[in-house]
């Protein structure tokens, strides 16, 4: 009887511990690899896209889990991110972390090229992303959370081009993966006091970092093979996508130019007989009205909306506020358009502006209704020095209408 009830006591502690051994972490998760951020602020989940950037998540789950092949004799063997800070943080930005010196410029002991997918953006709140240093190849440890869209840092453009990551200035940041969880903890983060380097006064200290993994083919993800056996390829992939976009940005330069000589062969016509029927002002600016304008004139000092169009006088378009000029000429710019920067611009009628003598005096002749021509002869334009695209010595023609006055 003794016998009996002791096989039935460690049966029942059998029952529960396998019980309690097969718990499945945070069982609302669907299959895949996660990253676990355990910080003195609460807890934040992350998905990582390990099918689509395989290199840059076995980089960071290796170095989680104390394994990266590359890593440093001191890192090895002891999991990377744990006790580590969000060294810098930034409100309506992102919060940064996975420097070991918490001074932005630490390393793990090595630099790695990252991948990355076209599908892939900073676009939304919760983007888990790699911080370098420029290029495509000063990965390292480092890491970001974002707290808003911020469409610069991608690696495409919206046309789902390669940007020319090498070149200075281009930002190129890898996406990783995204909080699925504690996006409110992101926040919170964020909005800590800062100071110097946007540091947080107050240490936000990642007390643990775990990989957590659901499902056959994440438990499979052996993240140091992947990184030693993928990381060739990524170079390769790199060359490949950069002959890619020379040869989509050739191709889209000639459409371009095409469409800029159709425009400009369209223009010219209207602008000579424009300038054939103006008259001359005492300054050298000719000035024909297309439409008569019924409104008052600016008293100086005023601003006013004004719609324009700069052309070269073979009829090529060097700027304009009109989105369909614009996009007649190949120009459109689409940050420009998303920010709504298209339409008439407020300008101030005034001799003291920062503007060309002959559009300083252009605006100065004109009332709300109007719509002019202007020829502006080079010395009253940018005169021997030019300016970007316009060279030395060039005479210009504008097309402006005054909409309204403001002030």
């Amino acid at each position: 009887m003794k016998l009996i009830s002791k096989t039935l006591q460690l049966f029942v502690l059998f029952l529960l511990i396998t019980a309690t051994s097969c718990k499945e972490e945070y069982p609302e998760l669907e299959d895949g690899i996660y990253a676990e951020f355990i910080t003195t602020k609460d807890t934040m989940i992350a998905k990582l896209f390990y099918n689509k950037v395989p290199v840059t998540v076995a980089n960071f789950v290796a170095l989680a889990e104390g394994n990266h092949p590359m890593a440093d004799e001191k890192y090895k063997g002891k999991p990377f991110y744990d006790s580590l800070t969000f060294h810098r943080v930034m409100n309506n930005f992102m919060i940064q972390g996975g420097d070991p010196t918490a001074t932005g410029s630490g390393t793990p002991g090595y630099k790695f090229t990252a991948d990355f997918s076209s599908d892939l953006k900073h676009d939304k709140p919760g983007i888990l992303s790699m911080a370098n240093s420029g290029g495509t190849n000063t990965n390292g440890s480092q890491f970001f959370i974002t707290e808003v869209p911020y469409p610069s840092l991608d690696a495409f453009d919206a046309d789902g081009n390669m940007k020319p990551c090498d070149q200075p200035r281009v930002s190129c940041h890898s996406v990783f993966g995204e909080l699925v969880k504690g996006i409110n903890v992101q926040d919170s983060i964020s909005n800590v006091k800062t100071g110097a380097g946007n540091k947080p006064l107050e240490d936000v200290i990642i007390t643990k970092l775990n990989i957590i993994r659901k499902g056959s083919a994440a438990k499979a993800f052996n993240a140091p093979k992947v990184f030693e056996e993928e990381m060739p390829n990524v170079e390769e992939g790199f060359t490949k996508l950069k002959e890619e976009a020379k040869i989509k940005a050739d191709k889209a330069l000639k459409e371009r130019e095409v469409k800029i000589t159709a425009a400009a062969n369209d223009t010219k016509p209207l602008l000579d007989d424009y300038a054939s029927k103006s008259t001359t002002l005492a300054s050298g600016l000719k000035k024909y009205v297309i439409t008569e304008g019924t409104g008052a004139k600016p008293k100086p000092g005023q601003q006013a909306m004004i719609g324009y169009e700069g052309y070269f006088v073979d009829g090529k378009l060097f700027d304009s506020n009109s989105e369909a000029i614009a996009e007649k000429y190949g120009m459109l710019n689409e940050q420009r358009k998303a920010a709504g920067a298209y339409g008439p611009s407020k300008m101030k009628i005034s001799p003291d502006e920062q503007m060309i003598a002959g559009f300083k005096e252009a605006l100065s002749t004109m009332k709300v209704g109007e719509k002019a021509f202007f020829y502006i002869p080079s010395h009253l334009a940018y005169g021997e020095r030019g300016r970007g695209s316009i060279q030395p010595n060039t005479d210009l023609t504008f097309v402006l209408e005054m909409t309204e006055i403001v002030q």
